[in-house]
């Protein structure tokens, strides 16, 4: 599976591979506590603790930078963990500027990211949600995933955090 497509887009959204020399400006969108007040470490907003963030996406193969139609970095995601012979890989890592709450914007992200999944021959897509990240719970729902377990996850440079995993299988 290509997990770093050279462009991902429609009308709210474009994707593309991150890179080192996005920092600057990702870590300026991602600098912001209250997007993280959820996530499994809420640190994040703090630049030690996000440039281990931003290694892992590196290293992940999958890292994508978001933009809005305007070019403005908006967030980032990833494909990571996958696994051939199942045929599936998990997508994650996901934020976004709070200016895109409420917005079509994960939507679309997700479900260019899905087909493009789906689209490789991959059969399942997981996602970890943290269990205290009401808002992404929320959006998996809103997606059609259905939440399957809870085990704990090791982060790329982090604790272990407790996380849902919710599925979406490719559409007959």
């Amino acid at each position: 599976m290509n997990r770093q497509p050279a462009l991902l887009q429609d009308a709210w959204i474009q994707m593309r591979p991150l890179l080192a020399t996005d920092f600057d400006e990702l870590y300026q969108v991602a600098s912001d506590p209250l997007i993280w007040e959820q996530h499994p470490n809420p640190d994040r907003y703090m630049r030690e603790v996000f440039t281990t963030y931003f290694e892992g996406a590196l290293a992940s193969g999958g890292a994508l930078l978001f933009s809005n139609a305007k070019g403005e970095v908006i967030g980032s995601s990833r494909f990571y963990d996958w696994e051939p012979a199942l045929r599936e890989v998990k997508i994650g890592y996901t934020f976004f500027a709070r200016s895109c709450w409420g917005k079509p914007y994960n939507r679309s992200a997700k479900t260019l990211m899905l087909e493009h999944a789906f689209s490789q021959g991959v059969e399942r897509v997981s996602f970890h949600v943290g269990v205290h990240n009401i808002r992404s719970q929320k959006a998996m729902a809103k997606l059609g995933a259905h939440k399957v377990e809870e085990i704990t996850v090791a982060y790329y440079g982090e604790a272990p955090r407790r996380n849902f995993v919710y599925l979406i299988e490719r559409p007959a």
